[in-house]
């Protein structure tokens, strides 16, 4: 926000933001009585995606960058699991995903060739 570093200008950076939001947004929608379940995991989860890159694209050492950014992109899979459960127990019905599946699979796209 105040500092003007180089993880800004990064695709997956903008993309994981967007993604962030629509995590947020989606949980939004899930029942209350999953306050202190899936809606935490989601939301603390998207937050690690974001601030993971973050903190890897402030590393020297290409060996600890790549493991930040695994670490985001792993936080991106158990999200899809998350999100899984919450189909098969109907919480998405009448929910659009379009914005949510596109930062997603952008985000693990570009986290996946980063570390490739």
């Amino acid at each position: 926000m105040f500092l003007q570093l180089n993880h800004q200008k990064l695709d997956v950076y903008k993309y994981s933001r967007v993604f962030v939001l629509e995590c947020y947004k989606l949980s939004n929608i899930l029942p209350t009585e999953e306050r202190y379940g899936m809606i935490t995991q989601i939301r603390r989860a998207a937050v690690s995606v974001y601030l993971n890159i973050a903190e890897g694209a402030s590393r020297k050492s290409e060996v600890e960058r790549k493991r930040y950014y695994e670490i985001a992109r792993g936080s991106v899979i158990e999200i899809d699991a998350a999100l899984d459960l919450a189909k098969d127990l109907n919480y998405l019905t009448n929910y659009d995903l379009t914005t949510l599946a596109d930062s997603m699979v952008s985000s693990f796209k570009t986290l996946s060739g980063l570390i490739n």
